[in-house]
Formats: structure tokens, C-alpha cells, sequence
């Protein structure tokens, strides 16, 4: 069978579609073009409202496909999958299969039992209490990426409740892997080669703090998977600031290949906003911890998600944000309008803030933070980093070959080298040279490993 998985979201869902195409592929399954494809899976969102219109917009995309073979069908998984349900088979026919986060572990099968025929429809959208341990492709088909680079899942779901998202509706509770599960992926694929790996979570900082817990906290997981020989480099996503512990932030200056970066979610720099949200922090709370943070690494680097527009947000509200981002000096940030969802305590929140001064504020927002990472940037020239290769820079404007990496922080770089192929997954020292808007250009300092 030939299957194009389609990815919307965040980092979590394009870990989920890696491990389904290898799970199909060990199976002997091909993925294809969509041209091609007899089966589509569709790998979806729900955070905001945008990214839900975009699946329905893919799904009419896909019924297209029906007049080349009629017996085309697709699957709808992940967190729009969890919220609308059974409700896409009603509305699109050709949809044989919904599955949401806790059911993608038995999304293989299910589609394997469709395409025999010996299943009409299959729905699993039911959420589990502990985390189910998915099945290990690489123990039938090693595939180990190209630029020696992997996520590793740690936990499922969030127990947060924020006011304004809808993931603990779609995602289900928090559900923690064993520790020396994670551990012995880690390993397996430090072994295999991989010199990186991101650990992923909806909030990795309350790692352990559920009923699968087993007394090994975040903290200890790190410094775990840390001591991996052979792992160059380790990150995680996503942090909620209420739980990062000190000995997370002590972390950073402790442990060597654990990289000066983090994604710390604000959503707002006022008090009484982050209230309404029930983020369960202050300004204040934020500022020790960002204090902290760059009193262990005084190069860390720092990205953020924000949210204006909240029901209820004032201009002296929204004015507190620009604050914050100017005194913690964000690199770069994901901003949005806010957008109600479904369900979610926001959605009865008054006064809702008016569209078009949202939108102003917004515009307002990132210019401000369009400065802030020029600032970030240009600084940095002059200096030396090492920068791995993870592929070909998008331009090719020289005679030698613009090759495309990350430094430590994840700052992208650009480094024109006499070699034409075989840069991925090598380290390179770099020396910066330019500045641009968003990324950096270098030059070859030494010879890659």
C-alpha cells in the first residue's frame, strides 16, 4: 500500500507522523507522493482555530483524489481528530479512520484491518490513564535520519487547564513514559548514530508528577539521558514556567551537551492576565527564573510564545507584555491573536478584546521583537561556534555550496564550503560573519567531525 501522511501542528505531531511512517513502513508499506497515494493521513491541530480550517481545507484536497481511484480513503488523526470525532465520517465520507493522541499507538493496525477490508470504520479516540509504550519499528527496519537528529516522546497530554487551551481536552491528562523507557530509546539511538536529540512533551518540567510517575523527576531524566556517551547534543520543549524546577535551571550550567536554549511560554506580561489564564505564575515568578536561567548560562538563549488580544486585556496590560520582552530580551517569539476555542473556559470570558486592536497590537508586538532579534544577531558577528549540518541552505548564490545548520543555541547558520555533499550530520566550527533578519552567515573555521 502506498500512504502520504500530512503534518499540522506542533513539534509533538511531526514526531507522531515520523513514528506512524515507520511503523507502516515496517509493514512494508511505501510512502508516496500525494499523486500517488492510495491511503492519506491527515495529522492535525486544534490550538488555535486557523490551523483546524487548514485540515478541512486538506480534506477537500484529498476527495479529489477519488476520481483517480475510488478506493482512496483517508485517516484523521491527532487533536482535531480528538475534538470533532466520529463527526468526519459524516462529513466526509471517504475518512475510514479518526484517531486521537492516546489512540495513534493502535492507528497501524486499524489501518492495516481497513485496508484488507476487514474493518469499515475505526474510531480511537478514547483516552488511556498510563502511557502505552508504542511499538519499535527500528527493531524491523532501521532508519536513522539522515541528519543524525531524533525526538523522543516523554510523556503525554497536560494537566495545566490554561484558560484559553484546548489540549487537555484533545491530548487527555498528563501521562508520564517509564524513565528507562526514554533512557533506553535515548541510548538505542545514540548507538544507532544519532548525535542530538530533543525530548518532547506538552510540559516536560512536570515530567513524573502523575500516577505514572515513579519518583524520578525531570531533573533526573536530564542528567540520564545527558550521560548517553556519544550524545553531542540534548534539548527539550516545551517548558511551562510554573514547574521548571532550580534543579532544571542548575542544569544548564552543569551538564555539557545540554544546549544554551530554551522555549519558555509567557503568553502575557501582566499579572492579571496571566490570572485569567490560570498560568499560575507572576511577573515576578517569571523574572527569578529568567535570572536564574541566564545566572547558570549567561549565554542561554531564550524564545517565547505570546498571547494578545485575551479576553479582558487593557492597553496597560498588553503595554506590561512589550515590557517583559524588552527586559528579558527574547530572541525570537511565536505571537498570536487570541482566537476562542471550543470548550475552554476563555470562550465566556468578557470583555473580548476588539479585533482590530488586537491586530494593532500585535503589529506592535513583533516589530518590537523584530528589533530585539536584529540586536540578537548582530552581535554574535565576529564570533566562533560549531554548526551542524542538517542540509543544503534554501539560497545558492556563490561558486562553493551554501550548506544549512544550527549552532548550540539553534540560531540557523549558512556556510558556504568547497564540498558538495556528505555535510549532513558533521559538526563544522564556524566564525560568523553576517547578521541577516533572521538567520546568520558563516565561514569555515576548521575541519567538520
Amino acid at each position: 500500500m502506498k500512504f502520504h501522511i500530512t503534518t499540522f501542528g506542533c513539534q509533538m505531531n511531526v514526531h507522531d507522523s515520523e513514528w506512524l511512517t515507520r511503523a507502516l513502513e515496517s509493514r512494508g508499506w511505501e510512502e508516496a507522493d500525494e499523486n500517488e497515494a492510495q491511503i492519506y493521513v491527515v495529522n492535525t491541530c486544534s490550538v488555535r482555530d486557523k490551523p483546524e480550517q487548514k485540515v478541512y481545507s486538506e480534506l477537500g484536497r484529498i476527495a479529489a483524489h477519488l476520481k483517480r481511484d475510488e478506493n482512496i480513503f483517508a485517516a484523521v488523526g491527532g487533536c482535531v481528530a480528538q475534538q470533532i470525532g466520529q463527526g468526519f465520517f459524516k462529513r466526509f465520507p471517504f475518512v475510514k479512520l479518526v484517531f486521537g493522541s492516546d489512540g495513534i499507538t493502535n492507528a497501524p493496525n486499524a489501518l492495516e484491518r481497513i485496508a484488507e477490508g476487514a474493518e469499515d470504520r475505526v474510531a480511537l479516540l478514547d483516552f488511556v490513564s498510563i502511557y502505552e509504550e508504542r511499538e519499535n519499528p527500528e527493531e524491523r527496519t532501521v532508519s536513522i535520519p539522515e541528519t543524525r537528529q531524533a525526538f523522543v516522546n516523554i510523556m503525554q497530554g497536560c494537566d495545566n487547564f490554561c484558560s484559553y487551551c484546548i489540549v487537555p481536552y484533545t491530548r487527555g491528562r498528563q501521562k508520564s513514559r517509564h524513565p528507562q523507557a526514554v533512557v533506553d530509546e535515548c541510548r538505542a539511538l545514540v548507538e544507532s548514530g544519532i548525535r542530538e536529540i530533543t525530548l518532547l512533551g506538552q510540559n516536560v518540567n512536570s515530567f513524573g508528577m502523575d500516577k505514572g510517575g515513579v519518583g524520578v523527576s525531570f531533573a533526573d531524566l536530564l542528567k540520564k539521558v545527558s550521560g548517553i556517551d556519544g550524545l553531542d547534543r540534548l534539548r527539550f520543549t516545551t517548558s511551562h514556567p510554573k514547574d521548571i524546577e532550580p534543579e532544571v535551571i542548575a542544569a544548564f550550567g552543569e551538564l555539557e551537551n545540554l544546549c544554551p536554549s530554551l522555549h519558555l511560554p509567557l503568553q502575557s506580561g501582566s499579572d492579571n492576565v496571566l490570572k485569567a489564564m490560570r498560568r499560575k505564575y507572576t511577573q515576578a515568578r517569571y523574572l527569578s527564573i529568567v535570572d536564574g536561567l541566564k545566572k547558570a548560562r549567561p549565554d542561554i538563549v531564550l524564545t517565547t510564545d505570546l498571547i494578545v488580544g485575551f479576553p479582558g486585556e487593557t492597553e496597560d496590560d498588553f503595554q506590561q507584555t512589550l515590557d517583559m520582552v524588552e527586559r528579558v530580551g527574547f530572541e525570537s517569539s511565536f505571537s498570536f491573536k487570541y482566537s476562542d476555542r471550543p470548550g475552554v473556559a476563555s470562550l465566556n470570558m468578557e470583555p473580548k478584546v476588539d479585533p482590530v486592536v488586537a491586530s494593532e497590537r500585535l503589529m506592535r508586538l513583533q516589530t518590537l521583537q523584530n528589533n530585539i532579534t536584529r540586536n540578537c544577531l548582530k552581535n554574535l558577528e565576529g564570533l566562533e561556534t560549531e554548526v551542524f549540518i542538517e542540509g543544503l541552505s534554501r539560497k545558492q548564490d556563490g561558486d562553493n555550496t551554501s550548506w544549512k545548520g544550527r549552532d548550540p543555541a539553534g540560531r540557523i547558520v549558512n556556510t558556504e564550503m568547497d564540498e558538495s555533499e556528505g555535510m549532513v550530520g558533521l559538526m563544522v566550527p564556524v566564525r560568523i560573519t553576517e547578521a541577516k533578519k533572521h538567520s546568520l552567515n558563516g565561514e569555515r573555521t576548521g575541519k567538520p567531525w
